[in-house]
């Protein structure tokens, strides 16, 4: 039997739109939408206008990033049909994800639910560590490329796996410095992503 050849993909801002989910989980929390402030926002703190949360505020919203919060998040726009077309194309996709582990099989139901071709689910955690929490995970996996919207996670990820960053929201992003100069491909979202990972042109583990 083959083995297919394994993409592995972070969730939140590259599959699914926590930004705007953090303006519901506000809302459920403390019982009023916030106004956008920023589209273009890297940050949901940045995006929403909210305040900087502690204490017992803090607690509130937490408690309300449940196992309903953790299963029921949008997809971002045509990352669905990306999936799908990575799939077909005979790409196994699986979501490496720094979330807490009890919250795994949510993910897991969250992506089944919104139709991505997506069996398998790896919450990491996070960590204080400066080596990304999703790097034992990615040397486990032995993807091809890994995709991922936050530079730091690329720290310590075996250079023979080709590293995709997806380039959002640019107000605030923390995808900039030198470690840029370690980056396979960048691309503005997902479909953007597949699309070049379709083209027989490209060229894996080289600078595109």
């Amino acid at each position: 039997m083959s083995v297919k050849p394994i993409i592995a993909l972070d969730a939140d801002g590259v599959l699914l739109d926590y930004s705007l989910a953090y303006a519901s989980v506000w809302e459920r929390a403390f019982g009023r939408r916030p106004l956008e402030r920023d589209k273009d926002a890297y940050s949901p703190l940045d995006r929403w206008a909210v305040e900087f949360l502690e204490g017992e505020r803090l607690a509130a919203l937490r408690a309300c990033m449940d196992e309903q919060f953790w299963s029921s998040i949008q997809p971002l726009n045509l990352a669905v049909e990306a999936c799908h077309r990575l799939h077909d194309a005979g790409y196994e996709l699986v979501c490496v994800s720094a979330l807490a582990r009890q919250f795994e099989g949510a993910r897991l139901r969250n992506l089944r639910d919104e139709g991505f071709p997506i069996e398998r689910v790896i919450a990491t955690g996070r960590s204080a560590e400066r080596r990304s929490p999703k790097a034992d995970a990615i040397e486990q996996l032995a993807p091809l490329v890994f995709v991922d919207d936050f530079l730091p996670y690329f720290r310590g990820i075996a250079p023979n796996v080709h590293r995709a960053l997806i380039c959002r929201g640019l107000n605030g992003t923390p995808n900039v410095g030198p470690e840029l100069d370690e980056i396979h491909s960048s691309h503005g979202d997902l479909w953007q992503f597949s699309g070049w990972m379709l083209d027989p042109g490209r060229t894996l583990g080289s600078r595109d």
